[in-house]
């Protein structure tokens, strides 16, 4: 897992446009960056809609919002419209950035183990350095955590 004061790691991603997105674009801005599970279920879709509702506080502060998760472009095209998201959702279907930021980890459902994302929410300032890492996130807590956290910077 990547640690606070570390470099986050460039990618290459596909946006919900089919558009290349890396993480040099937003040079000289500063990033949330979370990945999340699925998209369109209960967690997932509470974490989204979280950011969506404080989109505007994010913006006032000087944050762009970036998720990731492995589902398709379609899957995050119908995820955006239904709930009229409006920040960026970059697919990572082979997982290599996932991995590469240590979020793709063992998890366990009715005492079956499986390998999936973890959900983790980062905080990167202009220069993509990892400010905050928030691991094991509750999606309901999520934004607020990460508005404290900018608020006490």
């Amino acid at each position: 897992m990547l640690q606070a004061g570390q470099k986050a790691p460039d990618f290459n991603l596909l946006n919900e446009k089919g558009e290349n997105v890396t993480l040099a674009d937003f040079k000289n801005k500063k990033v949330v960056l979370y990945f999340y599970p699925k998209d369109d279920t209960p967690g997932c879709t509470t974490q989204a809609c979280s950011y969506r509702d404080h989109f505007s506080e994010f913006v006032k502060r000087g944050y762009q919002i970036i998720g990731v998760s492995k589902d398709d472009l379609k899957s995050h095209q119908k995820f955006l419209e239904k709930y009229e998201l409006n920040f960026t959702l970059l697919s990572d279907p082979d997982t290599t950035v996932i991995q590469q930021y240590g979020c793709w980890k063992e998890k366990s459902l009715y005492g079956k183990k499986y390998m999936g994302t973890a959900r983790t929410t980062f905080v990167l300032d202009e220069e993509g350095l990892i400010l905050k890492v928030f691991e094991n996130v509750d999606p309901k807590a999520d934004v607020q955590q990460v508005l404290d956290f900018i608020d006490s910077l």
